[in-house]
């Protein structure tokens, strides 16, 4: 029998210890490992060490940046089997969508490298008014400060990617909460980032509960907060950040769209790959799909097979498609959606079972709008199908959501595309692809009670980073 790991928090580049809570895989409830948890004094220390390090880190020069980045990359890679492992357990992600992960977390630190040395800079020309002749003038982009980071459990290690890579890439420190669930991925990566050579003092990654984590909501000293979780949770924080700036990404309902011109057998494949990887716990899960009614049954022929054919397991095996959602509490109130969807006249056609926090892959249709599984955010693998006649019906449907994060349509019409490109209120727009859809550089981010901000790593860095004019007067 092996002893169970141990991990430390991370405070300004020291391994510290805390109050020891245990971590357990959310499909089996076996023990992952122990971690310290922080309390306020070190949150306190962590803050003081970021402002100090900010004196350091906003004079790195690009290059130096870059090779930090680009050395966390490599070791991602490196070490990408381990880190994968280590996101199936904690997270309860089957390990090949694990793998993903890794290898997109290794992305976004390539990504940040090559945009720390090319920030968008701007020269102006003055002169378009009298008085304005020999007055050359520049704007660049120079670091905000200390920042304060709040990551999900969903994505444990490419979220926190999102939010560590883009501040080395600006020349800012970071203090960390991951989240309470999965731990272990921030940790590990906040030992690889320090060992590739960025500043002690300038990252400090502490599992903390959420109490006594108020000071980096709140704290002048943090120029930043960006925080990924639940609507209810981030707009409150907005509301007691005071100055600092604030991104938020806040989940959706997303929708999608697929009309009767569209290869209906491609939609329906990715339709299932977006409502069902990683149990559906991702902020653009396909959650809502709207089929022109005259393709409908040719769609339900295609789609509802392959959900039936989903392989629910333990996250280490290498055939399973999804397991637990993140806690048996989260179980249950999937559960309870589903009964008030039944008991409105809905239909399970596939799944609509819940046992010890594993909901089966469940296809839900007849569910009006007004019913938690299409108007909330239910995060789990629940996918509604309901049918529309015009495009102009199924625009409107997908827009009524009080979310807008992704949405995705399925079409071969170039005059729907734009149509729809116009017409969604949401932050990205998915053409023959799923909103679940997303490559790491791109702009990522939502309207409406999904937040405003975006990450994505040049667009982070704008975020992250504030213009400075400078004019010359040469007359």
């Amino acid at each position: 029998m092996t002893d169970t790991p141990e991990y430390r928090f991370v405070l300004a580049g020291e391994r510290r210890t805390g109050t020891p809570y245990t971590v357990a895989c959310p499909y089996d409830g076996s023990v992952v490992a122990t971690v310290h948890r922080a309390g306020p004094a070190d949150l306190e220390a962590a803050t003081q060490a970021a402002v100090r390090a900010f004196r350091v880190t906003r004079a790195l020069p690009g290059h130096r940046r870059a090779a930090v980045l680009r050395k966390v990359s490599e070791t991602i890679v490196a070490r990408a089997e381990e880190l994968a492992r280590t996101i199936a357990l904690e997270a309860g992600k089957p390990i090949k969508q694990a793998r993903v992960e890794v290898g997109r977390s290794a992305t976004t630190f390539a990504t940040a490298a090559d945009e720390a040395t090319r920030f968008h800079d701007e020269v102006l020309h003055l002169d378009a008014l009298p008085g304005g002749e020999n007055r050359p003038a520049i704007v660049q982009r120079f670091a905000i400060g200390p920042i304060a980071a709040i990551a999900p459990f969903n994505f444990p290690l490419n979220l926190v990617s999102h939010k560590l890579a883009p501040a080395i890439a600006a020349g800012c420190p970071v203090v960390l909460k991951p989240a309470s669930q999965t731990p272990i991925s921030a940790l590990k990566l906040a030992e690889i980032i320090l060992d590739a050579g960025w500043p002690a003092e300038a990252l400090s990654v502490l599992p903390i509960n959420s109490r006594d984590a108020a000071p980096l909501v709140e704290d002048d000293r943090f120029k930043l907060l960006t925080f990924t979780g639940s609507p209810a949770v981030g707009w409150a924080m907005k509301g007691r950040a005071g100055r600092k700036r604030v991104t938020l990404e806040l989940g959706g309902n997303a929708g999608v769209i697929v009309h009767s011109d569209a290869d209906l057998a491609f939609a329906a494949e990715r339709c299932v790959v977006g409502g069902y990887s990683y149990a559906g716990q991702s902020c653009i899960s396909v959650q809502r799909v709207f089929v022109q009614q005259d393709a409908y049954e040719a769609f339900m022929d295609a789609f509802v097979p392959k959900v039936r054919a989903l392989k629910v397991g333990h996250p280490l095996d290498e055939a399973t498609d999804l397991g637990s959602v993140i806690s048996k509490d989260e179980g249950e109130r999937v559960g309870d959606w589903l009964a008030e969807a039944r008991a409105a006249g809905a239909e399970c056609l596939v799944g609509g079972a819940v046992r010890d926090g594993v909901v089966q892959p469940t296809v839900v249709v007849k569910a009006g709008p007004e019913l938690r599984v299409n108007s909330q955010e239910i995060f789990a693998p629940v996918v509604t199908v309901q049918t529309y006649t015009t495009f102009d019906e199924a625009l409107a449907a997908v827009n009524n959501s009080d979310f807008g994060l992704q949405a995705g349509v399925f079409t071969r019409d170039v005059k729907r595309i734009f149509q729809a490109y116009e017409a969604l209120e949401v932050g990205g727009v998915m053409v023959n692809e799923v909103p679940t859809w997303r490559i790491d550089p791109m702009p990522y981010g939502g309207v409406k009670h999904s937040g405003f901000g975006r990450e994505g790593l040049r667009y982070a860095i704008e975020e992250m980073t504030e213009p400075r004019l400078l004019v010359i007067n040469l007359s």
